[in-house]
């Protein structure tokens, strides 16, 4: 197939389907063309600081299992408060971070999501980082009490 001088090309057809679904949100023509500004819509997104606020507040958790675990074992001996105070500072830091995440998060999805940007979701993994955050250094706490009291018994 020849062309003729000065046309255009053929046209190449549809392009070829992705997974992905481009649905327009809205479109403004552009005063005196024949063009207009798309805007996509963009599907939301997990926020990566609820994620990690829960991770953190699940470590706070773990760790403060290890808490009582060291505590009990070394209650005979000497070490026993030490090495589960240490643990305890572990795990109120990993809670406090947790809550500190979560705080972030809330407030990233919140603001999110207004004037085309991006939309973060995760309002209840955010929530669950507050509560698992808090639920670990109030439980390292509480098994370090337990196990200083059983030391001085």
């Amino acid at each position: 197939m020849t062309q003729q001088p000065g046309s255009w090309p053929p046209p190449m057809g549809a392009p070829p389907a992705t997974s992905e679904t481009w649905t327009p949100e809205r479109v403004e023509p552009v005063p005196g063309t024949e063009f207009g500004l798309v805007q996509l819509r963009v599907a939301p997104i997990t926020s990566g600081l609820a994620v990690g606020s829960l991770g953190a507040g699940i470590a706070a958790v773990l760790v403060a299992t290890l808490v009582l675990c060291f505590g009990i074992a070394g209650s005979d001996a000497d070490w026993g408060v030490p090495v589960s105070g240490a643990f305890a500072l572990l795990s109120i830091i990993a809670g406090g971070g947790a809550v500190a995440l979560a705080s972030a998060a809330r407030r990233q999805i919140r603001r999110s999501g207004q004037g085309g940007r991006v939309r973060f979701v995760g309002g209840g993994v955010a929530l669950a980082g507050i509560w698992t955050g808090s639920a670990g250094a109030g439980i390292a706490l509480l098994t370090l009490l337990l196990v200083v009291v059983l030391q001085t018994s």
